[in-house]
């Protein structure tokens, strides 16, 4: 018998057997039993799990002309397309279902990779209705293998029979599934590999060897699948590429079924090399060697019937050596019907042992598909205004919330502090910094720290000297700026012109705080309308709501920046109500100054007398009526002919403390912040956003019905995971009542 002449020649003939003529089992309790778990993982396939469970199944597998396609079509009772070389180019499954009704087969296309082998979403789909013509099947599996090479092109137009000048791929993990059910037929499921390409012919490509062998590997690595290793004996088979890598994969031979085909083809005498692996004496496996004999090339011509090819093959294990001289136990490993049987219970069997490890596993992912459906957005609904209107009030609630403060280490407030902080102290150094010694004596004397400033938020008075303003540069100034002044008496536009310095200074702290915080309030408004609204439809209403906010805060700091230039512009005239600090702090100044230049060597605090002198001193003056404490006996000091500048620098930084205030100006502006920026955020939001997406107008239902409407892309995958989800929980039930 030829390689490609074992396809049964007139496949209606097959129709004559009846359910005696069946092969298998027919013990009722067991089949039922058997086909409840081979439907069990049939449905879990469909699912697309295989990706995540470790699903039983067998993998046929052979070199090319193994007589592979021939034990299948011996198996289903069908007929596989045939053409020189590799015809089978994708997997095919075969489901075979015994049952009481008319043979019928089921032909679907499974997808779950694109064209450059990528993964995707499971697809199934039916490629044509059922056929209960046994002679219809063979072009329809040849269309439906065009179908799967070709996975970018609609299956109609190949079940309709066009053909196509180069398929867009040479093979494919994407499968075909037959579904085949009938009297004659035993319970099992076997997926059909390509055969093990050993040379490329005509029109084959070198590559093609690797991705074959890519692709047999890919089943038959995982531990639940049970090989089925074709050998031919007319071939050597040391030599037969099949064996080796179902042995590289399989080194213990615990899963793998052998069977031998072509036995008439043995060379007369070297038959006892055969009979060693039907002993299991050579090449051992744990589930034997099987041996199967098909109908010759001349048989199939005559139109020979299934039934009567089952018969023939009977005949010749009993009449040929030396198969008809074995013991009973290996001529039970003989025929096509023993080794179905056979299959049909290790699978079985592989799937009951499987069970609590696929239930299991099964939970997990039912929990991961469930997470997938609670990810998705939330399906239209029959109310879309209430819906827009109910998530507009949760994002308000949030928004308020946030403005308000929230105990959170990342609140809106907490994130905003230390810019505030900052703030304070790039404005407390702005404070000029008055050296009560001319420039070219500074050197020779030291200047120490205002040790009555070490109770202020901000203590530090240590500036670089390179910034300093010294004596004599204030005094300068104070002659330049005397007009018609008395001699003792020199003009405030002195005082003026060093507080409008300092105060310039203020700009661009004031403007770093604005843009630190409108930075904040933006990221936390994007973040608030992406929780809320990005889920909504196709993601117009996240834009709209997006562009509205946006609007609506630039109003707000818009309304801020207008409050900081207004301070920024009272505080070029210095002015201040409080009186007694001011006064307070122009005297400690003007104390310090004076005692520095009086004993440059001690700090201000330690120009002082005794306590017994200075206790005997205070009392003296008070008996003149002059009631003084311990340090203002600084202030008794002789006269100094920088008296003039002392008094300016006592007075601009009296001003700068608490005057024109660094403290004034450092509340003020992350208050009008705070007030028209932060806050000002929930000012007429409500209006804004119902304006803004035109939620009080008559079409306002419409409106947001076309708002809420989702993507295709979003409603395909929830009806792709649904589906899932739905088969997923089915099967969950099955699982639970098998192992009951």
């Amino acid at each position: 018998m030829s390689a490609h002449s074992s396809a049964f020649s007139t496949p209606t003939t097959l129709t004559d057997m009846d359910s005696s003529d069946g092969i298998g089992l027919s013990d009722p309790i067991t089949s039922q039993h058997r086909r409840a778990l081979l439907d069990l993982v049939n449905r879990l396939r469909n699912t697309g799990i295989q990706r995540d469970i470790d699903l039983p199944m067998i993998a046929v597998i052979g070199n090319q002309s193994a007589g592979k396609s021939s034990l299948i079509e011996s198996i289903s009772g069908i007929t596989l397309p045939r053409s020189s070389g590799t015809c089978t180019r994708c997997p095919t499954e075969c489901k075979l279902t015994r049952s009481d009704t008319p043979w019928s087969c089921v032909v679907k296309l499974h997808f779950h990779t694109d064209i450059r082998g990528e993964a995707i979403p499971p697809r199934i789909e039916s490629f044509g209705d059922a056929m209960s013509d046994k002679s219809e099947v063979e072009e329809r599996i040849r269309r439906a293998q065009r179908a799967i090479l070709n996975p970018s092109t609609n299956p109609d137009i190949f079940l309709g029979g066009a053909t196509v000048q180069d398929d867009g791929t040479s093979f494919s993990r994407n499968y075909i599934s037959l579904e085949i059910s009938g009297r004659e037929l035993e319970d099992l499921s076997f997926v059909d590999l390509p055969g093990l390409i050993a040379s490329v012919g005509q029109h084959g490509k070198v590559d093609d060897i690797e991705l074959v062998r890519k692709l047999v590997v890919s089943y038959i690595e995982r531990e639940s699948c049970v090989i089925l290793l074709t050998v031919a004996c007319e071939t050597d088979f040391e030599n037969q590429g099949a064996h080796h890598l179902a042995k590289q994969y399989d080194p213990e031979g615990q899963r793998t079924v052998g069977v031998l085909t072509k036995p008439d083809r043995i060379p007369r005498g070297e038959e006892e090399s055969w009979i060693q692996l039907i002993r299991n004496e050579r090449e051992p496996l744990a589930n034997n060697w099987y041996c199967v004999k098909q109908p010759s090339s001349h048989d199939l011509s005559l139109g020979i019937t299934w039934a009567d090819a089952r018969r023939q093959e009977e005949e010749w294990f009993t009449t040929n050596q030396p198969w008809r001289n074995l013991d009973s136990y290996h001529k039970s490993l003989l025929r096509t019907s023993k080794l179905v049987e056979r299959l049909s219970n290790i699978l079985a069997e592989l799937i009951a042992k499987r069970l609590p490890e696929i239930q299991e596993e099964l939970y997990k992912v039912l929990q991961q598909t469930e997470k997938e459906l609670a990810e998705l957005p939330q399906p239209p609904s029959s109310n879309p205004l209430g819906d827009v209107l109910r998530v507009l009030d949760e994002f308000k609630k949030e928004l308020s919330q946030r403005v308000e403060g929230t105990p959170d280490a990342d609140g809106l407030l907490q994130t905003i502090r230390p810019h505030n902080a900052k703030f304070r102290r790039e404005i407390y150094a702005t404070a000029p910094y008055f050296v009560p010694w001319k420039k070219s004596e500074a050197a020779r004397h030291g200047t120490p720290d205002a040790t009555f400033l070490y109770n202020e938020e901000e203590d530090k008075d240590d500036q670089d000297e390179d910034e300093g303003i010294y004596i004599d540069e204030v005094m300068d100034r104070a002659q330049i700026s005397r007009t018609r002044e008395l001699p003792d008496h020199y003009p405030f536009v002195v005082q003026k012109m060093y507080i409008a310095e300092f105060v310039k200074k203020w700009q661009q702290p004031t403007v770093d705080l604005f843009d630190a915080v409108y930075a904040i309030l933006k990221k936390d408004v994007e973040r608030m309308v992406n929780s809320h609204f990005a889920q909504m439809g196709r993601g117009g209403a996240k834009q709209s709501v997006m562009m509205i906010m946006y609007d609506h805060l630039e109003a707000a700091a818009n309304r801020s920046k207008e409050k900081i230039d207004w301070l920024l512009k009272v505080e070029q005239s210095p002015a201040t109500l409080n009186t007694l600090y001011y006064l307070d702090y122009k005297n400690k100044f003007l104390a310090h100054y004076k005692a520095c230049r009086h004993n440059d060597k001690l700090p201000s605090e330690m120009w002082l007398p005794s306590q017994k002198d200075a206790n005997d001193a205070i009392f003296a003056l008070s008996r003149l009526g002059i009631h003084v404490q311990r340090n203002d006996l600084s202030k008794l000091l002789p006269s100094d002919p920088m008296e003039a500048a002392l008094g300016i620098m006592a007075s601009v930084r009296a001003a700068h403390l608490e005057g024109v205030v660094y403290k004034r100006f450092v509340d003020e502006v992350p208050m009008a912040i705070d007030y028209e920026a932060i806050r000002g955020l929930e000012r007429n939001l409500e209006q804004a956003l119902r304006d803004g997406l035109q939620l009080t107008g008559p079409d306002a239902h419409d409106r947001c019905a076309l708002m809420l409407q989702e993507s295709p892309a979003i409603a395909a995958k929830r009806t792709e995971i649904t589906r899932r989800l739905e088969r997923l929980q089915a099967a969950k039930l099955d699982i639970l009542q098998l192992s009951i």
